[in-house]
C-alpha cells in the first residue's frame, strides 16, 4: 500500500506539471486572440522612375511597425523591359531591406512574358528557374525578416507557401496572367503553346489545386475563422469581361482553379478572401456571387462568401494596402482594409 508521503509527493508533481502545461497554452491563447495587420503590394516597381522610388517605398512600409508581414503579389517589372539576371538580383537586394517578413509570389512579367523581344526573348521556363534560384534559395523562410512558412518545395514550387496566424489560413499561390501562362510564346516564334509549356502549366496547376484543397481542409480541421488566398493573376479582370463572355477559352487556364476555390469556399462556409494584383486598379467585390457574369464564363455555381480585393499597381502603385485581422472576440468582419499612401 503506498505511503502517505508518496501520495503527497505524487499529487504535488501532478499539480506542478499541470500548472506548467497550462502556462504555454494560456500564452498561446492570448496571442491568438490579438488583432494584427499585414500589408500587400503588387505590380511594382514599373519603369525607371518607380525603380528609383522603390527603396523609399520599402522604407515607408518598414515604418509601419505593427505589420506582421508583407506580401508582394508579383510583377516586379513592367511588361516591356528586359528580364535580366542583373535586374532580378537588384530587386532581391531591395527585398532584403524589408524589416518585416516578405512573402513574394512571381508575376507573369518576370517570367511568362519574357519571351517578348523587348524582354530579351528568353525561354520563360529558364527565367522561372532563375527566379526560384534568386528569390527562393531558402525554401520555408520568407524574404526580409524570417517567418517560417510551409512550402511546396517537394514539388519544385518553393514559391507556393502556406501559414496560419490567429486562426486565419493564408495561402500564396503561383497563378499567372496570360491565361495562367497558356498564351503562345510569340517572341520565340510560336503560334500555339509548346509541349514544354503545357507540361509546366499542368504541373503548376495541379500543385496549386493541391494547395488550395489542403488549405481549406486544414482550415476546417483547425476551426479557422477565415481563409486568405493570394495570387498575381486577376482571374476576374474587368478589362477581359467582354472578351471572356464572347469566348470563355481566353480564361480557360483558370477554370479548374476557380472550381477548387468555389468548392472550398462553399464547404468552409466562413469568409474567404482572394487578394490579387495584375489588373493594376484597386477593386473590392464578390466576383462569384449569385448573378455574376463570371459564373457563366467559368460554368460554376455561386460562392457568395468569397470577397476579392485587387491592389493598385503600375502607375497606380502609389500606396500599399493595410489589412487588419480582427481579434477572436471581435464582432466585426475578420478582415478590414485601407489604402496607405506612400510618402513620395
Amino acid at each position: 500500500m503506498p505511503s502517505k508521503t508518496l501520495k503527497t509527493t505524487t499529487a504535488a508533481v501532478v499539480l506542478v506539471l499541470g500548472l506548467l502545461a497550462s502556462q504555454p497554452a494560456t500564452a498561446a491563447n492570448a496571442a491568438d486572440n490579438q488583432a494584427f495587420t499585414f500589408g500587400v503590394i503588387g505590380d511594382i516597381p514599373y519603369g525607371d522612375a518607380e525603380i528609383a522610388k522603390f527603396p523609399a517605398r520599402i522604407q515607408d512600409i518598414n515604418a509601419d511597425k505593427e505589420l506582421k508581414f508583407v506580401t508582394h503579389v508579383g510583377d516586379i517589372k513592367n511588361g516591356s523591359s528586359v528580364c535580366s539576371d542583373e535586374y532580378f538580383t537588384n530587386i532581391r537586394t531591395q527585398f532584403d531591406t524589408f524589416a518585416h517578413p516578405l512573402v513574394f509570389t512571381p508575376g507573369d512579367n518576370e517570367w511568362v512574358d519574357c519571351h517578348r523581344t523587348n524582354n530579351g526573348a528568353y525561354n520563360p521556363l529558364e527565367r522561372l528557374d532563375k527566379l526560384r534560384e534568386v528569390f527562393f534559395n531558402e525554401p520555408g523562410k520568407t524574404l526580409g525578416a524570417t517567418m517560417p512558412v510551409k512550402t511546396q518545395e517537394n514539388l519544385g514550387l518553393p514559391e507556393n507557401v502556406r501559414f496560419n496566424q490567429n486562426r486565419v489560413a493564408f495561402s500564396v499561390l503561383n497563378i499567372q496572367g496570360s491565361n495562367n501562362s497558356l498564351q503562345p510564346w510569340s517572341g520565340l516564334g510560336n503560334t500555339t503553346a509548346t509541349p514544354e509549356q503545357l507540361t509546366e502549366v499542368e504541373h503548376r496547376t495541379n500543385a496549386v489545386l493541391d494547395q488550395i484543397r489542403g488549405t481549406f481542409a486544414d482550415a476546417e480541421r483547425r476551426n479557422d475563422r477565415a481563409v486568405v488566398l493570394m495570387t498575381q493573376a486577376d482571374m476576374f479582370d474587368p478589362s477581359l469581361l467582354a472578351a471572356a463572355t464572347a469566348n470563355p477559352e481566353i480564361v480557360s487556364g483558370f477554370r479548374e482553379i476557380i472550381a477548387a476555390i468555389i468548392e472550398g469556399t462553399n464547404s468552409f462556409d466562413r469568409p474567404v478572401y482572394l487578394i490579387n494584383g495584375d489588373s493594376h486598379v484597386f477593386a473590392e467585390n464578390q466576383p462569384l456571387a449569385a448573378g455574376s457574369p463570371w459564373l457563366d464564363i467559368y460554368g460554376q455555381p455561386a460562392a457568395d462568401d468569397l470577397q476579392r480585393i485587387t491592389v493598385d499597381g503600375s502607375a497606380n502603385a502609389t500606396n500599399y494596402v493595410r489589412f487588419t485581422v480582427a481579434g477572436n472576440s471581435s464582432d466585426a468582419g475578420v478582415l478590414t482594409w485601407e489604402k496607405v499612401p506612400f510618402s513620395q
